[in-house]
């Protein structure tokens, strides 16, 4: 879809009549009238046409068209041609968004709609002519009744004047071709894609559809509603298009806005409402039976939806509104359910637009292209943006593009912030924070906030201005040089609320250590990397969030009282220990990732909120309180990598807990004990530990979803009273199995053609019929070792089969799994003239009789007998048995799938 403009049209109106019935009388009289009104029309000049094939001429005229007149006569649908052409003109009206209008001249709209009298007639003759070409007949029947249902003005001669009849229909032709299409943009990058969504919405058989269309300042909202005015226009009767609202009703007041709405839709001058209140029942009366696009733009309180389209009864049916606001929630509270957010540019489309604006073409110039695409990253595609950096950069150097950008990216360019502020400005002074309904930042879907880059540049532009020449005087400081400056010289102030510092990791501040002590009001301390030349003495007990990578204390400040403390984030730190937890009740997420001092998680019975518990890498962790184990409301508690932990807790009763990690804690020999049923379990990691079996309480993760138990090398046995719904992971790269509802439900399900074998990351299930195993792949056993138990070969799919004495075996689930047995010697070179004698004998369960019944689990055993002779031994081999011996030469076995 291109967006529309008037160059869009050749003519203004295209008439289709049948020539025999009306060319010299009615059709010729509305095609001269139509001419003498200035109203450009295309008129079939052909009397008779052959066939009723569409000729490329009238296509175009077809295509070129804004109104298209369709003359239903009495014999109309006579003509295949008219018909094939009303075809055409009704796929055109649609695709296009334009006015179609019907003409009823001497006929009844219902014979057309039922196809009865002339018009049922013709079709008959139609259906026993085309009686090959069904298809196209009934593309006929479907035209003419869509015509028919399209309210139009029906002619009887001698019912009135022909004259003023036509003048009727001139006159509304002319009120809709005199209505000029709204300028969208001077270049209208990415519009169209956007202006199908917003047409999808609009599209409904209720009364009155409204729409809204919401987003940050500068995003094309306004440009988004014109362009679709100018696509859709000319299905209405009337149609009205308010700007800006905001500053409208600032200068003028909402009584005026009313007036102006009514003149536009009656085509009336010099309405007056005298109050709102009268205006708002005189938009009802008024408007009640008129089918109107009404577009609102740039909405900012309630109270302006309320006196312009209060209720959806104050318009006729088929009515469409439109309205653009900065505020979601705001067309919430009106009953708005319908809404579009206006998306970014992506980068393909933004650097288009930067380019019409930077160089006044589409392509520009190669030595520019790194400098552009760093200034479209900057406007991080948002529309106003790309307009106004491209234009104050058009016709500059390189130098001058980078220099500017540099300044841009300090302090945002004004015309920006102006627009961005607004809905800032907008904002109640006690819930300043509350920015989401506004646009100004967004939730993604894994519950992120996020925040356009200009965005923040325009608050940051609002804070650096409380205080331009202080630092320590503003609410917020994110610079690390104003950070630096502020700890060192001890400049704090109770103004501050907020610090984010990232310093460099070399960078070292040398500060006395009480810096923090005069900022009563810091509620989020964030510090990535730096060093400091000594530990915080002091920290502000209104903390709501201390992130502090590196934390460089072994404790907490004694006197730190974090009753506010929601979030406590001290990854990599020198954190020791905590003599207690007491004073944290308002704590929700705690991270010690990498705390490789800490040996002790202390009781945290007194933080009854704690929804995360990550103490991953704590290497010389030895020990975490009995009382994790009952947090009510934890949903995450993560130990991966504590590789000391021999116990987690005892018990678990952990009633809201999702995650469990415990993956690559290789000391940790036992699972708690599940003391009462966890729904709402879904992933455990046990990967990599100790752990020999899993408890019989087990069986009360009832929610559990997947269990991870890679390189779990003691588990052999899986019990049998894990949920049957839960996905067992027992292989990297491999997926062990799933159970289905469907399923009995008598122990972990695996791969009905698996084989339970080991590797250098411990026993798992191979399917030997999966997509992943080809008959090409072949899984090698390596020789016992003298020794060991198991030996191991570096293979992406190599199997280690346990020894016993000369023998090895591996188990398989219901069906032998198909599978070639290969054997081979390796000898010392003083034992290159000897030849070895094999004897193979597989054992299924203990017998060598095979059966095709066999057990939920069987175990195969290989065994192998090896016997060696020297050349001159080998006549002595037919007549007697040979000793074996196996003390120089070592063999290996390979088992190839044969699928």
């Amino acid at each position: 879809m291109a967006v529309p403009s008037s160059c869009d049209w050749t003519h203004d109106v295209f008439l289709s009549f049948r020539g025999t019935d009306t060319r010299n009388t009615f059709t010729g009289n509305l095609y001269n009238s139509l001419q003498q009104r200035g109203i450009n029309t295309f008129f079939d000049e052909h009397k008779i046409h052959k066939g009723d094939e569409i000729t490329p001429t009238l296509l175009q005229a077809i295509e070129h068209s804004r109104i298209f007149i369709a003359v239903f006569s009495n014999d109309y649908a006579s003509s295949t041609f008219c018909l094939t052409e009303l075809v055409t003109i009704l796929e055109s009206a649609k695709s296009h968004e334009r006015l179609f209008f019907p003409i009823f001249y001497d006929v009844d709209p219902s014979q057309i709609r039922h196809l009865t009298g002339t018009y049922g007639e013709a079709l008959e003759r139609h259906e026993k002519r085309f009686r090959n070409d069904k298809d196209k007949v009934q593309k006929w029947r479907d035209a003419l009744r869509q015509a028919a249902n399209v309210s139009g003005c029906h002619f009887k001669p001698g019912s009135e004047s022909e004259y003023k009849f036509i003048g009727k229909i001139v006159d509304e032709i002319s009120i809709k071709i005199n209505r000029v299409h709204l300028h969208v943009a001077s270049k209208p990058v990415g519009l169209e894609s956007q202006m199908l969504k917003v047409t999808s919405l609009l599209e409904s058989n209720e009364r009155v559809s409204m729409v809204g269309i919401y987003g940050i300042g500068g995003i094309g909202k306004s440009t988004l509603a014109r362009a679709v005015h100018n696509l859709v226009a000319d299905q209405f009767e009337s149609v009205c298009f308010l700007a800006d609202i905001r500053q409208q009703e600032a200068h003028h007041g909402l009584a005026h806005l009313q007036e102006t709405l009514l003149s536009e839709i009656l085509g009336e001058k010099d309405i007056k409402v005298g109050d709102v209140y009268r205006g708002m029942s005189i938009i009802k009366r008024r408007l009640q039976r008129k089918k109107v696009l009404l577009i609102l733009d740039n909405i900012d309180r309630e109270k302006q939806l309320q006196v312009l389209v209060g209720e959806h009864d104050w318009f006729g049916f088929g009515s469409k509104i439109i309205i653009t606001s900065r505020d979601k929630h705001l067309l919430a509270t009106h009953g708005i359910v319908k809404v579009y957010e206006v998306q970014q540019l992506n980068k393909e489309k933004a650097l288009e637009l930067f380019s019409w604006h930077a160089f006044k073409i589409k392509k520009m110039n190669s030595s520019y292209v790194d400098t552009a695409k760093r200034a479209v990253s900057y406007c991080q595609g948002l529309p106003l943006a790309l307009e106004v950096i491209g234009s104050q950069l058009f016709g500059k150097s390189l130098a001058v593009w980078k220099s500017s950008l540099d300044m841009y990216e300090k302090v945002i360019h004004k015309d920006i912030h102006d627009i961005l502020k607004v809905s800032y400005d907008d904002l109640e002074e006690d819930i300043k924070d509350e920015l989401i309904d506004k646009s100004l930042m967004k939730i993604d879907n894994n519950g992120c906030v996020r925040m356009h880059d200009l965005i923040q540049d325009m608050g940051r532009k609002i804070v650096r201005q409380e205080s331009t020449l202080e630092p320590g005087r503003r609410s917020r400081l994110w610079f690390s040089d104003d950070i630096v400056h502020v700890l060192e010289e001890n400049k704090g102030t109770d103004s501050i609320e907020v610090i984010i510092c990232y310093l460099h990791k070399y960078k070292k501040v040398k500060w006395c250590g009480k810096a923090f002590g005069q900022m009563k009001n810091l509620k989020i301390l964030i510090i990535r990397s730096g060093r400091f030349s000594q530990s915080p003495q002091i920290l502000p007990n209104s903390l709501k969030v201390l992130d502090w990578s590196g934390y460089q204390s072994s404790s907490l400040p004694s006197d730190f009282n974090p009753k506010n403390l929601a979030i406590l984030n001290l990854p990599e730190s020198c954190l020791k220990h905590f003599v207690s937890f007491k004073s944290f009740e308002m704590l929700n997420f705690i991270d010690f990732e990498g705390c490789k001092f800490l040996t002790e998680i202390p009781s945290l019975s007194r933080v009854p909120n704690l929804g995360a518990l990550c103490v991953d890498y704590c290497t010389n962790l030895i020990r975490i309180h009995d009382s994790v184990g009952f947090l009510e409301r934890l949903v995450l508690l993560s130990a991966q990598g504590c590789t000391q932990l021999e116990c987690l807790v005892p018990f678990i009763n952990l009633p809201s807990l999702e995650t469990l990690d415990l993956r690559g804690c290789s000391c940790l020999e036992r699972f708690p004990e599940v003391v009462a049923v966890m729904e709402n379990i879904k992933d455990i990691y046990l990967d990599q530990t100790a752990i020999k079996e899993l408890p019989f309480t087990f069986r009360k993760l009832v929610g559990l979803q997947r269990l991870f138990l890679r390189g779990c090398h003691r588990m052999i046995r899986l019990p049998s009273y894990i949920s049957a719904k839960c996905e067992i992971i027992t292989a990297y790269g491999c997926r062990g199995f799933r159970s289905f509802d469907d399923e009995e439900k008598v122990s972990p399900k695996v791969f009905e053609d698996a084989m339970l074998v080991h590797n250098e990351y411990g026993w798992f299930y191979l399917d030997m019929y999966s997509c992943y195993t080809t008959s090409n792949d072949v899984i090698e056993v390596c020789r016992p070792l003298r020794g060991y138990e198991f030996g191991f070969l570096d293979m992406s799919r190599n199997l280690t089969v346990k020894k016993n004495k000369s023998s090895l075996w591996f188990w398989f689930r219901k069906k032998f799994p198909r599978i070639c047995l290969m054997c081979s010697v390796k000898t010392d070179k003083h034992l290159d003239n000897m030849i070895f004698i094999f004897k193979l004998k597989v054992l299924i369960n203990g017998t060598e009789q095979v059966t095709s019944q066999w057990n939920e689990w069987n175990k195969v055993e290989i065994l192998c007998e090896l016997k060696t002779l020297t050349p001159c031994d080998l006549e002595r081999v037919m007549a007697y048995q040979i000793g074996t011996t196996t003390s120089t030469a070592t063999w290996d076995f390979k088992l190839e799938n044969r699928g």
